[in-house]
């Protein structure tokens, strides 16, 4: 999956993962060593994320049952907490990926699906040689 932002209409996300259930939204990016610049992780029906047991900072961006961006914590520490009341689901990315992926307080976003694309016309469709 991928995230756009369609507010800039560009891609923010090239490699989202999703937590939407209860098990991955505890779990969330605990004891994992990083998190590639192009990728993130949405939880679902989150409005507050812990940082305990983790190895690296986070931008957290937390966003509203429309997918407008609310608020935005950048280089949110191991060992700290941040949340925010308006918030329905919560964006974890790399530290610095919010301002890397174009990311602002107002921001629309939606998820898109990845579809796989044939470049080659159908069968039927192709000259004879």
């Amino acid at each position: 999956m991928q995230l756009r932002n369609v507010t800039k209409a560009r891609i923010a996300v090239e490699n989202l993962e999703l937590a939407d259930n209860i098990a991955g939204r505890f779990i969330g990016l605990m004891g994992r060593k990083n998190l590639a610049d192009d990728s993130g992780l949405l939880i679902t029906k989150c409005n507050s994320i812990h940082m305990f047991f983790m190895r690296f900072a986070i931008d957290a961006v937390f966003i509203n049952r429309e997918m407008t961006v609310v608020r935005i914590v950048r280089n949110l520490q191991p060992w700290r907490l941040a949340g925010c009341r308006d918030a329905a689901h919560t964006l974890e990315l790399p530290a610095g990926g919010a301002q890397r992926c174009g990311i602002e307080t107002g921001d629309e976003l939606e998820i898109v699906e990845h579809v796989l694309v044939s470049r080659r016309a159908p069968f039927a469709e192709q000259p004879d040689p």
